[in-house]
């Protein structure tokens, strides 16, 4: 039976677009390939946070919020990289899908624009994880990983929600919801398209359901 998401985008307020029914069938065919890239998605979720700390050395606040977001990444990193040990998987290297890249990509470089698109793409990053990991909790054939999966729901939405309210903090409403909106759209764009090859599957590959409008 093919399996089909059934959690709302409307529940992910960041995204555009909610992942397709074939990412989530190419995912739990090759759940090998996603745990890997999982640890090395908490890896540089972590490196993410880290980064934001030493470009901003002077705000505490930013410090208070993101070290322990970092402490929580790398703990779910050891979690899964301890699942793949058990498992006999080694963490080797995967080629990454351009998503991150892209989405970099638009992040403006005059500050303090730089600042907010840089909470902005992480929150979107991590929205697009947690409604990925939603899917696999609900939908993957394997208990351990859907016991995976569940638990690192509530975090995972905690991290999306730290960067909405740093946003939330620094500019008004009308400044971050227009280019919120833009950079969902982008985001969508990144997951637009076909697979070419099923392993090369992502917890990032493409895969979103299309606009009703196109």
């Amino acid at each position: 039976m093919t399996a089909s998401p059934t959690k709302p985008v409307a529940s992910i307020r960041w995204l555009a677009a909610p992942s397709s029914s074939l990412w989530l069938e190419q995912a739990i065919s090759r759940p090998e390939e996603v745990l890997i890239d999982h640890a090395h998605c908490e890896r540089k979720a972590a490196g993410a946070a880290l980064q934001l700390m030493f470009r901003y050395p002077s705000s505490e606040s930013l410090a208070e919020a993101l070290s322990p977001l970092a402490q929580e990444e790398l703990e779910h990193f050891d979690r899964v990289l301890a699942l793949l040990q058990r498992r006999g998987i080694a963490l080797r290297p995967l080629p990454a899908p351009a998503y991150g890249s892209r989405l970099a990509g638009e992040i403006r470089r005059q500050e303090p624009l730089r600042q907010l698109d840089s909470f902005l793409v992480a929150g979107l990053i991590e929205a697009r994880s947690h409604e990925r990991m939603a899917l696999l909790a609900e939908h993957s054939p394997d208990p351990e990983l859907r016991e995976l999966y569940g638990d690192l729901l509530a975090s995972e939405a905690r991290h999306f929600g730290l960067y909405w309210l740093l946003c939330d903090q620094h500019w008004p409403r009308e400044v971050i919801i227009p280019r919120l909106e833009a950079l969902a759209a982008v985001e969508v764009e990144a997951l637009s398209g076909e697979l070419a090859r099923p392993e090369d599957v992502r917890m990032h590959s493409v895969g979103v359901q299309p606009s009703s409008n196109g």
